[in-house]
C-alpha cells in the first residue's frame, strides 16, 4: 500500500465531494440512518415515560413510531 500525502485545503475539497455524492446518490443510506435515528428517539421516550410510571399499548405505540418515520412524498 501507498502513502499519500495531502493538504488540509484539498482534504476537506475531497471530504465535501464525497459527502455531496453520497447525498445526492446514495439518499437509502441517508434515509436509513435519519430512521434509526428517529426510531431510537421513540425507545428513549418511552423508556423514560415507563420510568415515571406511564404505560403505552406496544400496539400504539408502533403504529404512531411508524407513522412519524414513514417518508412525506412529495408531489
Amino acid at each position: 500500500m501507498e502513502t499519500i500525502t495531502t493538504n488540509r485545503k484539498e482534504l476537506k475539497k475531497l471530504l465535501r465531494e464525497t459527502f455531496v455524492d453520497v447525498l445526492t446518490n446514495r439518499r437509502d443510506l441517508i434515509e436509513d440512518a435519519v430512521l434509526e435515528a428517529i426510531e431510537d428517539v421513540g425507545l428513549a421516550r418511552a423508556m423514560q415515560a415507563v420510568r415515571r410510571g406511564y404505560y403505552v399499548d406496544t400496539k400504539k405505540f408502533v403504529r404512531r413510531l411508524e407513522a412519524k418515520a414513514k417518508p412525506q412524498r412529495t408531489k
